[in-house]
């Protein structure tokens, strides 16, 4: 065995004195490398550690999250909405009834001046296509009934997104009015409450315009029903200058509606007692936003065709082989065109023409961009 110190021993570390330090340093280098992997990996796995311990934190507030949302969706498909079409559709046969009139025309019989039987024929000529058409802002608060709920979801999401805890969401799925939710879905009911009367007047401008040249006595085929039901519509929202049409289903604005609210509670003007005005307000900005788009006044438009070619295959059940090629004198249409109403204004649930609505494609990706916050096209 070569000492070091010795001559032999001198001239092997001469000989191989760089093969040495080479092997030496490689095997440093391995071992701080091998260091260096072994701190890294225990790092890597404290780091997915928590990550895993946040996808769990996560997981726990979007369940809360969608729970709360599927309450507000449940309240509004068993509450909200059944409530506030059931008041609508009692509101809209109580201000057009065609009753008494009819019955005017059978009970007075030989008593009625030819001038008085034309202008009873004319008013429930008027009535009927009025209260058909009216039966149609049946779907439109529907459609704007999803709209509150999907903004609601949206900002549900936003509070999470933004850090929202577990605890406080859960807080206000427990007690739902903290935030103006329940206030913002109430908000349905303002249609058949407030605006009503004024939906009915324009209505009725509307459908006298378009009829004022069609008489009683000129036949009507299924077509020219068709086409009557549409030009009503496009000369209502003719006269609804500047979106004001909204102003039927939307309060004008948060302090107002929470007047209205506080004087048909307790019959004080106190609104501060009664809901959250600042957080009200904002929801029913964005609404109104909403409702004023274009992509709206599509999804509007493609409901209201869709529903009218429905109402025309249930008239032509209802006529059946009576009915001849130029068609049926408007005399005779009018009380059909009335009873058509009644299967209009059915429940949500029962109610084909809504359920259709929602089946169509264009509504539901019209709801999903909503949902994910794309801007409607203005």
């Amino acid at each position: 065995m070569f000492q070091l110190g010795s001559a032999p021993g001198k001239a092997f570390w001469a000989r191989h004195r760089w093969k040495m330090l080479l092997s030496l340093g490689v095997a440093g280098a391995g071992y701080a490398a091998y260091r260096f992997y072994d701190a890294h990996q225990k790092q890597l796995v404290r780091v997915e550690q928590r990550a895993e311990e946040e996808r769990a934190a996560d997981e726990i507030i979007k369940n809360q999250l969608e729970a709360h949302f599927e309450k507000v969706q449940r309240i509004s498909d068993t509450t909200t909405l059944p409530f506030a079409m059931h008041y609508l559709r009692s509101r809209v046969m109580e201000e057009l009834d065609i009753s008494h009139l009819t019955e005017r025309l059978l009970q007075g019989k030989g008593e009625l001046t030819p001038e008085d039987k034309y202008e009873t024929w004319e008013k429930i000529k008027i009535l009927s296509w009025s209260m058909s058409f009216n039966c149609c802002y049946f779907f439109y608060l529907d459609l704007y009934v999803r709209v509150q709920v999907t903004i609601l979801g949206r900002h549900l999401y936003l509070d999470f997104a933004r850090g929202t805890d577990g605890a406080q969401l859960q807080a206000e799925s427990d007690t739902f009015s903290g935030n103006g939710h329940k206030d913002f879905l109430g908000t349905a009911d303002y249609l058949a409450t407030y605006g009503i009367t004024a939906l009915i007047r324009q209505m009725q401008h509307a459908a006298t315009e378009i009829l004022k040249e069609k008489q009683l006595k000129d036949p009507m085929s299924m077509d020219q029903v068709l086409q009557t039901m549409l030009q009503i519509s496009e000369q209502f929202m003719s006269l609804c200058e500047g979106n004001s049409w909204i102003n039927f289903l939307v309060p004008e604005s948060a302090n107002r509606y929470a007047q209205l609210m506080a004087v048909s509670s307790s019959g004080f003007d106190d609104s501060s007692l009664l809901m959250d005005v600042g957080k009200l307000d904002q929801l029913m900005t964005e609404t109104r936003i909403v409702l004023a788009s274009d992509d709206f006044r599509n999804i509007m438009d493609m409901s209201l065709r869709k529903v009218a070619d429905l109402v025309i295959e249930d008239l032509r059940a209802q006529v059946g082989a009576a009915l001849p090629p130029s068609g049926l004198p408007l005399a005779k249409l009018l009380a059909r065109v009335a009873q058509l109403s009644s299967m209009l204004l059915e429940e949500p649930s029962k109610n084909k023409h809504i359920q259709t609505i929602r089946s169509m494609p264009e509504v539901g990706l019209f709801y999903t961009f909503l949902y994910a916050n794309m801007p409607p096209q203005t």
